[in-house]
C-alpha cells in the first residue's frame, strides 16, 4: 500500500518510514506481522530475564583505534557550513516552489534529519563539525570582546525542550513544512535567535540549548565508532553501540523530557496517518480533508502522546524503585535509567526514515547535479529519472522491511542491556525491580511494528 511519506524529528517509537509532506511516497508491506510482533516480543522479555539472572553482562569497553593532531579545525568546517547554509536559503528565498525540486527542502528533510541522524548511528557526531553556530558565535564574541553569559545555562536543557516541541508541530502539524519559502523563513528565523542567545551567553550553550545539537549529539552516542577531540589532538575509539551511554553522567530533569519528547514525536508521527488514528478523529482515510481541517486535534494528539510517553515511561521508573526498594530521590535513580532509551530513540529513528532515505535520497542527487534546472551536471552525473521500482519488488520491500523490524529488535535488546548495566551502577539488583521496565520494552516493541506495518490513509 503506498502512502505520502510523513516527517519526525525526534527520538523514537514509531518506526514508518516518512518525511514531511515533501518527501515521496513509501510502502506498507502486508505481512503476518503478528508472528514478528509476538516473536519480537518474547525476544525482548527472554532477554531480560536472562540479562537479570545473569552475573555477567556484555562489557562495553572503548578501544582506542587512532590517535592524530585535529585535521580540520571546528571553526572552519563550522563557517563552512555556515556557508552552505547561506546558500540553501538563497535558494529557498529564491528558487522553485516546488519542494521536490528545490535544495532547501531536499537538504534539510532528508540529508539533514535523515541522512545525518542514520550516519552518525555509525560514525559519532557528525553534527559537531557541521554545527553551523559554533564559528560565528565564537568570531563574534572575540570581536566584541564578550566573555561572560547572561545567565542561561541555569535552564539547563528547557530551550531545547521548547526548540523540539516547535520543530515537531511544524513538521508534523502546521500547514506546510516543505514550502522551500515557509522552511527558508523558518530556519532563518531560528539561526537568528539561537545565534544571538549563543552570542549572549557562550557558544557552549549551543550543546546544551539548541535542540537539534542536543538530538544529533544523544543519536550519535550508540555509534560504535566515534571521534573525541582534546585540544589540538584526536582519538578514534571504537566499541559496543551504546558504549558511550555508559560514560555518560545521569540525565536531568530537562533531559529526561527531552527524550520522551522526542521519543513522543516519533511516535505521533507514524500514528497520525494510521486508519485507526483517523477514524478517532473522524476522517475518512480514503477522502483526507487536508491538514488544516486536523490541525487543532493533531495538535491535542501531539501533546497528549507527548503525556503519555512521559506518563509511562516516569511510572514505570517510579514502580521499579518502589519494587527495589529504593528510597532516595526520584531523579537520582530515574536520570541514569533513561540513559538506556537513547538506544530506542537511535534505533526508531533508523527504521522510521529508512524507506524514505531509499527514496527521496535519489531526488537530493539529482537537485544536487541540477540545482537550477539548466541541465547542469555539477556531481558528474549523467541525467536520470528518479525510480521507485524497487517498491514493487516483493523481494526487495521484504528485505527492507525486515532491516526496520532488525532495528527495532536491536534498540530494544541494547536498552534492556544498557539498563540492566546502568542499574548495577546504582546498586539495584534485586530482579523483581526489572519486572515493569521489561513490560514498558515489550509493549513498545509491539507498538513499533504495529505502527510500521499499519495501513495509511494520507
Amino acid at each position: 500500500m503506498i502512502r505520502r511519506g510523513g516527517l519526525a524529528l525526534g527520538l523514537a517509537l514509531a518506526p514508518a518510514g516518512a518525511l514531511a509532506c515533501a518527501l515521496p511516497p513509501s510502502i506498507i508491506l502486508t505481512l503476518p506481522t503478528g508472528h514478528y510482533m509476538a516473536g519480537a516480543a518474547g525476544v525482548v522479555a527472554l532477554t531480560a530475564l536472562w540479562g537479570g539472572a545473569a552475573r555477567r553482562l556484555p562489557a562495553f569497553r572503548a578501544r582506542l583505534l587512532l590517535e592524530r593532531a585535529v585535521f580540520l579545525p571546528e571553526t572552519l568546517t563550522s563557517y563552512l557550513s555556515f556557508l552552505a547554509l547561506l546558500g540553501l536559503l538563497f535558494l529557498g528565498f529564491t528558487g522553485t516552489r516546488d519542494p521536490m525540486h528545490n535544495l532547501l527542502t531536499l537538504v534539510f528533510w532528508t540529508g539533514i534529519w535523515v541522512a545525518l541522524p542514520l550516519a552518525s548511528l555509525i560514525f559519532g557526531n557528525l553534527w559537531r563539525a557541521l554545527n553551523p553556530w559554533t564559528g560565528p558565535v565564537r568570531l563574534t564574541r572575540r570581536l566584541i570582546g564578550r566573555e561572560r553569559g547572561i545567565g542561561l545555562a541555569r535552564f539547563g536543557h528547557w530551550p531545547a525542550v521548547a526548540g523540539l516541541l516547535g520543530f515537531l508541530w511544524f513538521q508534523l502539524v502546521s500547514l506546510s513544512p516543505d514550502d522551500p519559502l515557509v522552511l527558508a523563513q523558518v530556519i532563518g528565523v531560528y539561526w537568528l535567535a539561537v545565534f544571538v542567545l549563543a552570542v549572549l551567553e557562550g557558544e557552549n550553550w549551543v550543546q546544551e540549548g539548541e535542540f537539534m545539537t542536543l538530538y544529533l549529539g544523544f543519536l550519535a552516542r550508540i555509534a560504535p565508532f566515534w571521534l573525541e577531540i582534546d585540544g589540538p589532538r584526536a582519538r578514534l575509539y571504537a566499541g559496543l553501540p551504546g558504549t558511550q551511554i555508559l560514560r555518560l553522567p545521569p540525565l536531568a530533569p530537562s533531559t529526561v523530557i527531552f527524550v520522551t519528547l522526542a521519543l513522543a514525536g516519533l511516535t505521533f508521527d507514524g500514528l497520525m496517518e494510521t486508519f485507526f488514528w483517523m477514524a478517532l478523529i473522524g476522517e475518512n482515510p480514503l477522502e483526507f480533508t487536508g491538514r488544516s481541517a486536523v490541525q487543532g486535534v493533531n495538535t491535542l494528539g501531539l501533546l497528549a502522546v507527548w503525556a503519555l510517553t512521559a506518563g509511562s515511561i516516569l511510572g514505570v521508573l517510579a514502580l521499579g524503585r518502589r519494587l527495589g526498594r529504593h528510597t532516595g530521590p526520584f531523579w537520582a535513580g530515574a536520570g541514569p535509567a533513561m540513559l538506556a532509551f537513547l538506544a530506542i530513540a537511535a534505533g526508531y529513528h533508523a527504521a522510521h526514515y529508512l524507506v524514505t532515505l531509499l527514496t527521496s535520497g535519489q531526488y537530493v542527487l539529482a537537485a544536487m547535479n541540477d540545482p537550477f534546472f539548466r541541465g547542469d551536471a555539477l556531481l558528474g552525473l549523467e541525467p536520470f529519472f528518479v525510480g521507485f521500482g524497487f517498491l514493487t519488488d516483493q523481494a526487495a520491500m521484504t528485505a527492507i522491511w525486515n532491516s526496520q523490524f532488525a532495528l527495532i529488535l536491536g534498540a530494544h535488546l541494547l536498552a534492556l542491556l544498557l539498563a540492566l548495566h546502568l542499574s548495577a551502577r546504582v546498586g539495584d539488583t534485586r530482579a523483581i525491580a526489572h519486572l515493569p521496565m521489561t513490560a514498558l520494552m515489550v509493549g513498545y516493541t509491539v507498538l513499533g511494528l504495529w505502527l510500521l506495518s499499519s495501513p495509511r490513509g494520507v
